[in-house]
């Protein structure tokens, strides 16, 4: 009995350590969600600014035109490498290779988070009749990436380490690299697949379609987020200065930009709120333990201590 209620109480001190440290991950991710969620306040006013800008043109069919552009040469970007095609985007071709970003987390302990982004992007593969040698993968987290090629898919490009609050400067490489893949008919359309965050209990997953922008995309993009009184007067008559061609260079990458860095953000978002649910939950069962092995151990040293006086009791009896 001594051995059993030694093993109790080491399995409680083991258990009070694991509580002490899921609390301490769940404060963590809580503070990192609370930080995320003002830093996305204020950017989802300039995304809805530049989506709406880019919904007037769509509308009033500036976009039209991606079968009759002509991409820039390679050499001029090479002297520009610092510089987006905007006009690339437009490019509509036969859709052979069909490009899907995913964006997980790099680590684990988020609960059903990660699980869930991938198992919806397979559904979305197989439902669009896809197979390893027709999507390619654009990883962004570790999770993803390691997951995927580890089933034979094409994984070009991954990025990992993403911040916890992430920068928004830190997406204009990876639009380019992206959009220099598009270039180069690694896939003919993409889609970006994220989890998007409702609240710290639900979120929901999203596959929201990037490339070629056309005016069809545009409107299937964030339509919840647009919702704008002035959304319904849209006039289609504009006088563009210096032309066209100009303003959608400037506009087209800057909204490649807050589409992916939003993206990245929304699902960073819901990756803090399942992490601190998921250390909640392992927090509060770790209590549930430790509040049954009390019970036990008090049930076991009370036992014990019965036999005990038992024997004493009956000891004293038979001197008498």
């Amino acid at each position: 009995m001594g051995a059993s209620l030694q093993e109790i109480k080491r399995r409680i001190s083991s258990t009070k350590k694991t509580e002490q440290i899921t609390g301490a991950m769940q404060m963590v991710s809580t503070a990192k969600l609370s930080q995320i969620q003002r830093h996305t306040t204020s950017y989802q006013v300039y995304a809805k600014k530049i989506r709406s800008v880019i919904t007037h043109l769509a509308k009033s069919h500036f976009l039209d035109g991606g079968a009759s552009i002509t991409p820039r040469s390679k050499e001029s970007n090479k002297k520009n490498d610092d510089q987006i095609d905007g006009l690339s985007m437009l490019i509509k071709r036969p859709v052979k290779r069909t490009g899907i970003i995913v964006i997980t987390s790099d680590r684990g302990l988020v609960g059903s988070y990660n699980s869930n982004v991938i198992k919806q992007t397979l559904e979305l593969i197989s439902g669009g009749n896809h197979s390893t040698e027709d999507a390619v993968i654009i990883a962004i987290g570790g999770t993803g990436a390691d997951f995927f090629k580890k089933r034979g898919y094409k994984v070009p490009f991954e990025f990992r380490g993403v911040k916890d609050i992430p920068k928004f400067r830190e997406t204009h490489q990876l639009v380019k690299k992206i959009i220099d893949m598009y270039d180069d008919e690694t896939f003919d359309e993409l889609f970006v697949c994220y989890n998007h965050f409702v609240n710290s209990l639900t979120s929901e997953f999203r596959a929201e379609p990037m490339l070629p922008i056309s005016a069809m995309n545009v409107g299937n993009v964030g339509e919840d987020d647009l919702a704008d009184d002035d959304e319904q007067n849209i006039s289609a008559e504009y006088e563009m200065e210096p032309s066209e061609d100009a303003i959608l260079e400037v506009v087209l990458p800057q909204y490649a930009e807050s589409l992916i860095y939003g993206a990245i953000l929304d699902a960073k978002t819901s990756e803090h709120g399942s992490s601190s649910m998921a250390m909640k939950s392992a927090t509060d069962n770790a209590k549930d333990i430790i509040s049954s092995l009390e019970l036990q151990y008090n049930r076991a040293r009370q036992s014990a201590i019965t036999t005990e006086i038992t024997e004493i009791t009956g000891a004293q009896a038979a001197l008498d």
